[in-house]
């Protein structure tokens, strides 16, 4: 079958407004639930990163009370612990699009810190867009659309619709008042559309090939539909 691939952010903190750097990387459900999906279908997977480093779990999203309890908690960790692809990642500066069918970003605070302002990402993320691959990226993950420019300086997402971590649920996360800067606002300012739906709630927007999630809950049924594209 086709490969595809995981753009996953380096980053192991966020940066607040006042310095402070919080723990954190990709979250757990937005990794794991697309990648199952993926494998059950068929496809090899790929991780790739900025400068290949091996992407750190946000340890947050491994608790009970974010996976429906212990159980859910367990599922997710054993998960990730068989997602052998995390642990060899590629350079996202070497990666050649060509070689996958399709290209998935899952969230965590961390790709505000790195992916929102990684070159190489945004070149990709352009080329992904152009080439018509199905283009997944999920709650935060959409950070690193902020990176996708033209030559212009214009966004390359601009005018489309996408769904992303909106600032209701960042504020019920209790990161609002102590972030630098909030996605939705970003976003919004750089020309996408942010299709707002109600907070943890699964929601999920297509645009032409581009697919978005709003949050962990969207990841599943994201997958879903890129899995759609593919067949």
């Amino acid at each position: 079958m086709s490969k595809i691939l995981f753009v996953v952010t380096g980053a192991d903190h966020w940066t607040l407004a006042d310095g402070t750097k919080h723990p954190t990387g990709f979250w757990a459900e937005e990794a794991v639930a697309p990648y199952q999906a993926f494998k059950a279908a068929g496809h090899e997977i790929v991780v790739a990163t900025p400068g290949g480093v091996v992407p750190t779990v946000d340890r947050g999203s491994l608790a009970p009370e974010v996976n429906g309890g212990q159980e859910g908690a367990d599922r997710v960790a054993d998960a990730l612990a068989g997602f052998d692809e995390l642990r060899s990642p590629v350079r996202i500066e070497d990666v050649d699009l060509d070689d996958y069918a399709a290209v998935f970003y899952p969230g965590g605070h961390g790709p505000m810190e790195d992916l929102a302002v990684d070159a190489d990402s945004g070149r990709l993320l352009t080329l992904a867009l152009e080439s018509g691959k199905p283009l997944g990226v999920v709650c935060h993950a959409p950070a690193a659309l902020l990176a996708a420019t033209r030559a212009d300086g214009t966004n390359t997402f601009a005018g489309y619709e996408i769904a992303a971590f909106t600032n209701a649920e960042e504020t019920q996360a209790g990161f609002a008042d102590k972030a630098k800067w909030l996605l939705q606002d970003r976003l919004t300012e750089a020309g996408v559309n942010v299709r707002v739906g109600e907070p943890w709630a699964p929601n999920v927007v297509v645009d032409r090939n581009l697919v978005t999630g709003q949050n962990p809950a969207s990841s599943a049924p994201l997958a879903a539909e890129l899995l759609g594209k593919l067949a």
